[in-house]
């Protein structure tokens, strides 16, 4: 396995990545905004976060799908999601704040709670300005580091579109800062729902410049 950088592109191969365990994680670019989708696998148990687009592209790259979480209600993280459950039966998950707005929510999700995957556990991490529902899944390596999939919630270089909205930016951040940078160390790695990776620590001490700027 080739050493895992994060970089994908649309129709290319998917960036795939041992989180140990016997988990792995494969990222694909689907879609004309380049949206990430992440497989998590797990035995014979997968799950994957934001059906975004390319139903064909997921469902060949699908083994035995169990989940689907989306992230948030924004229609370019769900385009593919009611094929994609349709033709695997697997059940979709998204925050009870968002889920009236995505297509074929069966389940709904709230702070704290925890999906699993094989052995391996995700928690919810509701996370409130890009929209209302916004969630981040979270998984710990076994005395390892986090890795946070954060939708458009956190992206190399700030924080999600909160489009000019002052109070959705003030909560966008406050959360962001107070329920991932205060509580997960500098090599924690997230996986945004578009374009590259990062860590918390590349990031950390752009905050203040992220918060004066106001976006």
């Amino acid at each position: 396995m080739s050493e895992y950088t994060g970089d994908v592109t649309r129709g290319g191969p998917p960036a795939v990545r041992d989180l140990g365990g016997g988990l792995t994680l494969r990222k694909v670019s689907v879609g004309p905004m380049d949206n990430n989708a992440y497989f998590l696998t797990s035995g014979d148990q997968e799950l994957l976060i934001d059906a975004a687009n390319d139903a064909a592209t997921l469902l060949d790259l699908a083994g035995s799908l169990r989940t689907v979480v989306t992230t948030h209600r924004h229609q370019d993280h769900w385009v593919a999601l009611s094929e994609v459950v349709a033709k695997t039966g697997a059940r979709s998950l998204a925050h009870e704040d968002d889920a009236p707005e995505i297509p074929v929510a069966t389940e709904t999700l709230r702070d704290g709670d925890v999906v699993t995957v094989g052995e391996h556990s995700l928690e919810v991490i509701h996370v409130v300005g890009h929209t209302p529902g916004s969630i981040v899944l979270a998984y710990q390596e076994a005395g390892g580091r986090a890795h946070l999939f954060t939708g458009d919630s956190l992206f190399p270089g700030g924080v999600g579109n909160t489009r000019g909205v002052r109070k959705n930016f003030e909560s966008l951040i406050n959360d962001v800062e107070r329920k991932l940078f205060d509580r997960f160390g500098d090599d924690t790695w997230f996986y945004p729902g578009h374009g590259r990776d990062s860590t918390l620590g590349a990031e950390r001490g752009s905050i203040p410049e992220w918060r004066a700027r106001g976006w």
